[in-house]
C-alpha cells in the first residue's frame, strides 16, 4: 500500500514525479538493499571459478576486490542508463539493473572448459553480447510470441537449477578443488553457519514487514557473518590493504576473442531480452496499471545492452533488470524513477570504495552459500511459478518433459557429446542452451491439438 505523505495517488503512479527527499532517499536505499547482494554474488563465484576466490591458490584480494566494486558500479551506472535515459536509450522507468544470475550458467562452464581463454576471453564476451544485446531493442516485441510461460518458465526453472548445486558447495565450504580437498569441507561449522542465514532469512521473509522482509537475505547474511566472526573464521586481513577511492579500468583483464564466451553471450542475451521485456511489463501494471509503450520495451532493451557492454569493458559482469525491485514497487506504490536514480547514486559511491569491496570479500564462503541456497531456490521456483499458467496437455507436457531431459541430463554428464568441438561442448554443458531452444522450437513447429 502506498504513503499518502509521499504524494497523491496520481503522483505516486507518475514515473517523473519526485517525492520529498526525506522519503526519497529511503526508498532508493531500500531499493538497494532489497538487490545488494544478488548484484555482488555473480562476481564472487566468477573469482572462483577463474582460481583467485575465496580459498584458492592463487587467490588474489585485489582482483577479488574489483570484481565486487565494478559489481556495484556499473549496476548504479546502467540504473542510471534506465532512468534517466538519452535518446531512444533507456526506459525512463524505475528500473534497477543488477548483476545477472542468468548468465552463470553459461559462463561457468565457459570458464572451466577446454579451449577457455579466461577472464580476457569472458569480459570481450560481455562486451560483444551486451552490443548484441542491444541490437535486439529493435525488435524484440516482435519475438515474444515465441516465448509464452512454458518456455519462459522452463528457463527460469533452469537456470535455477543450474546454480543450486554452487549453492550447496559453498555452504559445504566452497567450490573448487582446492577447497573440497580440505578437511574442514562439508564440516558442521560450515553447515551451522549457512543453516544460521537460512533461518533468518526465513524467519524474516515470513515474520517481518516492510524493509526487514525486503531485506532478509542480507539481514540473514550480516547474522551469519557475526556467527562466523564469533567463531573465528572472519579474516580482516585485506580491509586495511584496500584503498579510500578507485576508478575503474579500461581493460582491466585483457581483450581476447573466446567464440564459445561470445557465442553464449549473445544467446543468453536473448533470454534475458525477454526477462528485461516481462520486468517493465511488471513495473508499469504494478505502479501504474497500465501496460507498457513500445518505446519503454525498446528503450530498456537498449538500455540493458550498454550497460552490460560498458560493464565489460571495466571488467564487469552483464546487467539485466532486477525482478525483485520490480516487486518492491508494487509493495510501496512508490513508481517514481528519481527513487531508484538515488539508489543507483548510493551503488556508484559504494562502488568507487574498494573497502566496502574488501568488507563485502571478508564474509565467509559458507555463509555466503546460506544466502545463495535462498537465492538460487527462488529463481527456480520463480519458474515453477511461471509454469503454473501453462495448460498441461499432452503437447505441453512432451515440450516440457524432452527440454528438461535433454538440459538436465548434459549438465550432468558434460562428456556425453566429447564427438564435438570444444566450443559446441561448452556451450551444451550449461543445460540452459540446449533446454531453451529445444523449447522454443517444439513450441513453434508441434500442432496446437497433439494428443
Amino acid at each position: 500500500m502506498s504513503d499518502t505523505s509521499i504524494g497523491t495517488p496520481e503522483q505516486l503512479r507518475d514515473p517523473n514525479y519526485t517525492p520529498p527527499m526525506s522519503k526519497a532517499i529511503p526508498l532508493g536505499i531500500q531499493h538497494v538493499l532489497a538487490m545488494f547482494v544478488s548484484n555482488v554474488t555473480p562476481a564472487i563465484i566468477i573469482a572462483g571459478v577463474a582460481g583467485f576466490g575465496f580459498g584458492a591458490p592463487g587467490m588474489d584480494i585485489g582482483a577479488i576486490v574489483y570484481l565486487i566494486q565494478m559489481a556495484m558500479l556499473f549496476a548504479g551506472v546502467a540504473t542510471l542508463i534506465q532512468t534517466i535515459g538519452f535518446g531512444p536509450v533507456g526506459a525512463r522507468l524505475p528500473i534497477v539493473q543488477g548483476t545477472s544470475f542468468a548468465f552463470l550458467p553459461v559462463m561457468i562452464p565457459a570458464m572451466v572448459g577446454a579451449g577457455t581463454a579466461g577472464l580476457a576471453g569472458l569480459m570481450t564476451g560481455v562486451v560483444i553480447g551486451g552490443l548484441f544485446h542491444a541490437f535486439l531493442g529493435l525488435f524484440v516485441g516482435k519475438i515474444r510470441f515465441a516465448l509464452p510461460p512454458l518456455v519462459t518458465g522452463l528457463i527460469v526453472l533452469m537456470i535455477g537449477l543450474a546454480l543450486i548445486k554452487v549453492g550447496i558447495q559453498y555452504a559445504a565450504g566452497g567450490a573448487g578443488d582446492f577447497n573440497m580437498s580440505k578437511p574442514t569441507w562439508g564440516g558442521v561449522s560450515n553447515w551451522f553457519q549457512a543453516g544460521i542465514v537460512i533461518f533468518v532469512t526465513l524467519g524474516l521473509k515470513f515474520f517481518g514487514k516492510g524493509l526487514l522482509s525486503v531485506s532478509a537475505v542480507l539481514i540473514g547474511l550480516i547474522v551469519g557473518y557475526i556467527v562466523a566472526w564469533l567463531m573465528g573464521d572472519v579474516n580482516f586481513g585485506g580491509v586495511g590493504n584496500a584503498g579510500w577511492f578507485a576508478l575503474p579500468s579500461p581493460f582491466k583483464f585483457g581483450f581476447e576473442l573466446n567464440w564459445a564466451i561470445i557465442i553464449g553471450m549473445c544467446l543468453m542475451a536473448f533470454i534475458s531480452a525477454i526477462e528485461t521485456v516481462g520486468d517493465v511489463s511488471g513495473i508499469t501494471k504494478g505502479g501504474a496499471g497500465r501496460e507498457a509503450t513500445d518505446a519503454e520495451v525498446t528503450g530498456a532493451t537498449f538500455a540493458d545492452g550498454l550497460g552490460s557492454a560498458l560493464a565489460g569493458v571495466f571488467g564487469s559482469l552483464p546487467n539485466t533488470s532486477f525482478s525483485q525491485n520490480v516487486g518492491l514497487i508494487a509493495m510501496t506504490g512508490v513508481m517514481s524513477r528519481h527513487v531508484v536514480t538515488i539508489g543507483a547514486i548510493f551503488l556508484i559511491i559504494c562502488g568507487l570504495i574498494p573497502k566496502v569491496g574488501a568488507i563485502i570479500n571478508t564474509v565467509p564462503i559458507q555463509v555466503l552459500g546460506g544466502g545463495v541456497i535462498v537465492m538460487f531456490g527462488m529463481v527456480a521456483a520463480a519458474g515453477a511459478s511461471m509454469l503454473s499458467d501453462v495448460n498441461w496437455n499432452s503437447r505441453n507436457m512432451v515440450i516440457f518433459a524432452v527440454s528438461l531431459s535433454v538440459g538436465l541430463g548434459l549438465q550432468q554428464v558434460p562428456n556425453a557429446m566429447a564427438f564435438l568441438g570444444d566450443t559446441a561442448k561448452i556451450l551444451l554443458t550449461s543445460g540452459l542452451l540446449p533446454a531453451a531452444f529445444i523449447a522454443i522450437f517444439l513450441n513453434l513447429v508441434l500442432p496446437e491439438d497433439l494428443g
